[in-house]
């Protein structure tokens, strides 16, 4: 099993346990959709997202899957760094950042729904970066918990 997990970094994460766990809820936030996109019948394009399925739902539902399969994927690593790989919990969050950073530029401003309707990843995109920053703060920031003690 060491080929596909080699040895934990905890012991070398200095950072807040509180960034740790934040990253394990985000990587379970990325399971569970990815798990609506591939499994639900129409992947969450219709009866979440809202959109138009008349014209082609065979493309929009494979879309829909693929961008599941790759939610699932992500979320797992994800979890995994959280909870036995923490030495790359700043570098998660900072790709988490620009993710969020990008699916908010494009959800709001580069490819605004023509009908106006945001589905809830457009939301939840903006309200994850400041938060997802704070998490990035805390991991780069030298915990007490964590630190040795210096001679007094």
């Amino acid at each position: 099993m060491t080929i596909f997990l080699p040895p934990s970094t905890n012991g070398h994460y200095r950072g807040s346990r509180y960034a740790a766990w934040f990253l394990a809820a985000y990587g379970i936030g990325w399971i569970v959709p990815g798990m609506i996109h591939s499994f639900l019948p129409d992947g969450g394009a219709g009866v979440i997202a809202g959109l138009d399925l008349s014209h082609n739902p065979t493309l929009i539902f494979g879309m829909f899957a693929w961008a599941g399969a790759t939610q699932i994927a992500h979320g797992i690593v994800t979890l995994a760094v959280a909870l036995r790989y923490r030495a790359l919990v700043p570098l998660f969050l900072i790709v988490s950042f620009i993710e969020r950073l990008l699916l908010s530029w494009s959800g709001w401003i580069k490819h605004v729904p023509v009908s106006g309707h945001h589905p809830p990843e457009h939301y939840a995109s903006l309200t994850l970066l400041p938060i997802i920053l704070l998490f990035l703060w805390l991991s780069v920031r030298r915990s007490r918990q964590t630190q040795p003690e210096s001679p007094a």
